[in-house]
């Protein structure tokens, strides 16, 4: 069993305080939901998570250990689904879910297509998908390779309700299988069982 904590942690953009003091603890199976009003933190906490921020004071733990201690290591056990969907416009569907499993070391592209109702575009270049497309290929990418903890920024963004129940049981299984996930939200997606964080408000995102 896996376990991804937070302690004391302090976040601060430019001279502001996004916010400080702050702890959060996730296990195995386990899903943590993130709100509060827009500069609340949600976005920063996220990256924070995912090695791209350094926090100002805390620390955060990967069964007890600091989560950072080999920055690659933390990398490669979680997936970071950001506000980009950095699909390629070149690329058809399969081939940007084909990078991407190859990046992470391998994967199954073409359950991740099927799981995310995008089979029938496997063959299309990003460049002329809708935006709810571009978002179901990009959460797509977290099933095209494994990786323990899903850290999804806004998943639901442009999907309409059939795309955010396959992202629901995408989450579902994953979670089965002893996955954690850490997901910020304006909308609740139905997460059973969830925790919830509420940043409140901050003093930037």
């Amino acid at each position: 069993m896996n376990r991804f904590s937070g302690h004391d942690l302090t976040c601060i953009r430019g001279e502001r305080t996004v916010f400080q003091g702050l702890g959060f603890s996730l296990s195995s199976g386990g899903a943590l939901v993130l709100t509060g009003a827009n500069g609340s933190g949600k976005s920063s906490l996220l990256r924070l998570m995912a090695g791209l921020l350094r926090p100002a004071a805390g620390a955060m733990r990967w069964d007890g250990a600091d989560a950072f201690a080999d920055p690659d290591l933390h990398h490669a056990r979680l997936h970071y689904v950001g506000h980009l969907d950095a699909v390629k416009p070149v690329l058809t569907v399969a081939e940007n879910l084909s990078f991407w499993a190859v990046v992470r070391g391998g994967g199954d592209v073409g359950g991740a297509l099927q799981a995310f109702g995008i089979r029938h575009l496997r063959d299309v270049p990003g460049r002329f998908l809708s935006a709810g497309q571009k978002r179901r290929v990009a959460l797509a990418r977290v099933l095209a390779a494994t990786a323990p903890l899903w850290l999804l920024d806004e998943p639901a963004t442009a999907l309409d309700k059939t795309a955010t129940a396959l992202l629901r049981d995408a989450i579902a299984r994953h979670r089965a299988d002893g996955g954690m996930v850490v997901v910020s939200t304006h909308a609740d997606i139905g997460l059973d069982g969830a925790s919830n964080l509420d940043l409140g408000q901050g003093a930037g995102s």
